[in-house]
């Protein structure tokens, strides 16, 4: 349905806006429309969503975390980058790693591990930083922080560990479990060599090796951040739950995102009204993109545990909203020369091409998979025939 909805407002914007300008030879207003369009929605949208409006449909959530996912793993391997230790782990191999490392946040005093305890962890510390004591004697050895690596002695040896590492305030770490771990040194030798390498070196002094030049700890960064993306999971429903929790003003970049949504398409149908009647395509167009656009939105709402009332609520408001939209298009653009009109076109064709290219048909591809295209096409001759009545 969301794909059948692209294809028709695809149509729609192709016939009723575009086509409509240039039979007018306003291709220059057009243009500079549509690019301001696609930009004031990419900014206005990446706003929205770093309020929590992302959650408003499930394409955009699923978008929305999967790039924060991959910011923080290209963060981490950055870090790595410098590490001798996985410095020496082929790039192409790096997707391996992606899905097995995992963040973990310690606070003060919390002990990431414990001498005389069989390993369980190697940690890369990512912020703050570490005390490795002796409790026998009860000695700080050394002060460990961001980019080193801890518990891979244990980890290689079997043995137990030979301090303990007590976090020195807030620490936030990145975790490797010791059967992911042995998974790695039996797959690639070169990881192997390096650990034994960097094993041998912390037994003579306990402190992190950083002989690595900037440039090779560049090369390596290079080649390892576009493997990336190809290893990130689609997000749980536990990440998604937990990002909807932490932003508090959520329900509200929520309704921002679908009114977004909603603006450009509102406009051009209050604006096409002082020329001509609004074609049947254009209307069929809206509404075929629209009506599954609110299924979406409305079980993404439910799904956080929106009440039936408040999501009632919220939608006829902006249904309301975008009614007034296109009365305040049929006043504003009263006695608009022709040319300007074509700019406003293109401005709505804009913003609603990056609509159905960032949201809906990722959104379609996500749920439906391989009908994505034929659904499009589907609606985009939907919309089309309704012009031939």
């Amino acid at each position: 349905m969301m794909a059948f909805g692209g294809g028709a407002l695809l149509a729609a914007l192709t016939i009723d806006l575009v086509g409509e300008a240039l039979e007018r030879d306003h291709y220059f207003q057009l243009a500079i429309g549509c690019l301001i369009g696609g930009f004031l929605f990419v900014i206005l949208n990446k706003l929205i969503n770093s309020q929590g409006g992302f959650l408003r449909k499930v394409g955009t959530t699923v978008s929305y975390l999967t790039r924060s996912k991959s910011k923080n793993y290209k963060r981490l391997f950055k870090r790595l980058s410098r590490s001798p230790l996985f410095n020496a782990l082929p790039p192409q191999q790096i997707q391996h790693l992606v899905p097995l490392i995992e963040q973990q946040d310690f606070q003060a005093g919390q002990a990431l591990m414990r001498q005389g305890k069989e390993g369980a962890y190697l940690y890369i510390i990512d912020a703050g930083q570490v005390k490795v004591i002796d409790d026998k004697s009860n000695n700080q050895i050394a002060t460990l922080g961001a980019d080193d690596v801890v518990g891979e002695i244990a980890l290689l040896s079997g043995s137990a560990h030979t301090a303990s590492v007590v976090a020195d305030g807030e620490v936030s770490t990145w975790a490797l479990k010791k059967a992911d771990f042995d998974k790695i040194v039996q797959a690639i030798p070169a990881f192997t060599h390096a650990i034994m390498g960097l094993t041998e070196h912390r037994l003579k002094e306990l402190g992190a090796e950083k002989a690595l030049s900037e440039e090779q700890a560049g090369k390596w960064y290079d080649e390892a951040k576009y493997r990336v993306d190809d290893a990130i999971a689609p997000p749980t429903a536990g990440e998604i739950d937990e990002a909807a929790t932490s932003f508090s003003a959520a329900p509200l970049a929520i309704w921002l995102g679908i009114f977004l949504d909603g603006i450009p398409e509102s406009l051009v149908i209050g604006s096409s009204m002082l020329h001509a009647s609004v074609s049947l395509s254009l209307i069929a167009g809206l509404f075929l993109a629209n009506f599954p656009e609110a299924f979406s939105s409305s079980l993404g709402m439910k799904e956080q545990g929106y009440s039936f009332k408040r999501i009632l609520t919220m939608w006829t408001s902006l249904m309301i909203f975008t009614g007034i939209g296109a009365w305040l298009g049929s006043i504003f653009f009263v006695g608009v020369a022709l040319t300007t009109f074509s700019f406003v076109e293109g401005l709505a064709a804009g913003a609603m091409l990056t609509v159905i290219a960032e949201t809906m048909l990722p959104e379609a591809f996500h749920r439906g998979g391989g009908v994505t295209g034929i659904s499009t096409l589907l609606g985009f001759l939907a919309a089309i025939f309704f012009t031939t009545l």
